[in-house]
């Protein structure tokens, strides 16, 4: 038997605590029902016995508490909502513990902003994580040191794993079922969910809103006059010269500052325009790719791609079934 403990934090969102303890379950039931044992133990572990969660709407009794839970094989760190820095300011009392049983050998694993509260346990330094996109700069701004990868819907790293946001976190917990199980019940659980197992990028979801959460005045200016001229064609060494910053410069603190090279943003927020026009109008691929500055089809796709992981046409398919039909 698999001992997963899920852990119940306060401001934990209900269904980032309800929904791995469903998959388990289900999972169990399918073993009974084809003659085989069920395979996991699930315990919701919390600080108190109750704990009160979406400002007080629901209250989730727990199973056990921090000192008296079964030693886990899984640690699932759900989601949190409200303010990050404050949600694990609250929950400071969970890093012991679940650093205590890392080390004895328990896995890990954060769904969607859950990330943020393995991120203060320190157990994601030098790795790999995903979190929400929504939180992407918020993540970096906290924790610098972490790897954080935008795009991924779940990785795994020394039995750490981390999800994208919102129900992407149903990939991973997929993914580990498949990984504790067989392929067999993972599909099997996929269907039973009406899930699309093979979801491998947030990419399509992303909205791109910059990095506006430093104090480089300068870089701002530079960021606002980017977003309002992304049509237009203006090199680094125009920019810099517009801006009177040495170049070398410019690029170290506009790096520094967004997370992203100056042609990265410029492409970033040349693509977020190029996907409103996709969503919201009938105008054609061509037409979308020349207003947004782009004049090589084969470079506009391939960019686009690269941001979204997925084509023009497939992206307005998804988005814009008028301009389709």
């Amino acid at each position: 038997m698999k001992n997963v403990a899920i852990l119940v934090p306060e401001t934990a969102i209900i269904e980032a605590v309800a929904d791995p303890r469903y998959v388990f379950t289900a999972v169990n039931e399918f073993l009974k029902a084809t003659g085989r044992d069920p395979l996991f133990n699930v315990q919701l572990v919390g600080m108190t016995p109750e704990v009160k969660v979406t400002n007080g709407i629901f209250s989730v009794h727990v199973d056990a508490l921090l000192s008296t839970a079964r030693k886990p094989d899984l640690v699932i760190i759900p989601a949190l909502s409200g303010n990050m820095t404050h949600a694990v300011r609250m929950n400071k009392e969970m890093i012991p513990w679940i650093n205590k049983w890392y080390k004895a050998g328990a896995e890990v694993a954060s769904l969607c902003v859950g990330a943020f509260l393995l991120a203060e346990s320190g157990l994601l330094k030098g790795k790999a994580c995903s979190t929400h996109w929504l939180f992407a700069n918020e993540f970096r701004t906290m924790y610098p040191d972490i790897e954080l990868t935008d795009d991924r819907i779940v990785t795994e790293q020394s039995g750490i794993y981390t999800s994208g946001g919102a129900n992407s976190y149903w990939n991973l917990l997929l993914y580990l079922v498949e990984k504790y199980t067989t392929r067999e019940i993972a599909i099997y659980t996929a269907k039973l969910f009406v899930l699309d197992m093979e979801r491998s990028s947030q990419s399509p979801f992303t909205v791109f809103k910059g990095q506006k959460e430093h104090n480089d005045q300068e870089i701002a200016a530079v960021q606002e006059f980017i977003e309002t001229n992304y049509h237009e064609k203006w090199s680094v060494d125009e920019l810099a010269e517009k801006f009177s910053i040495a170049r070398r410069t410019f690029e170290r603190r506009f790096k520094k500052a967004t997370n992203n090279t100056i042609l990265e943003y410029w492409q970033r927020v040349k693509i977020e325009a190029a996907k409103r026009q996709l969503e919201l109008s009938r105008k054609t691929i061509g037409e979308v790719m020349y207003e947004v500055g782009y004049n090589d089809t084969k470079a506009f796709r391939d960019i686009f791609k690269k941001v979204t992981s997925m084509s023009p046409i497939e992206y307005r398919t998804k988005y814009n079934k008028e301009a389709v039909g």
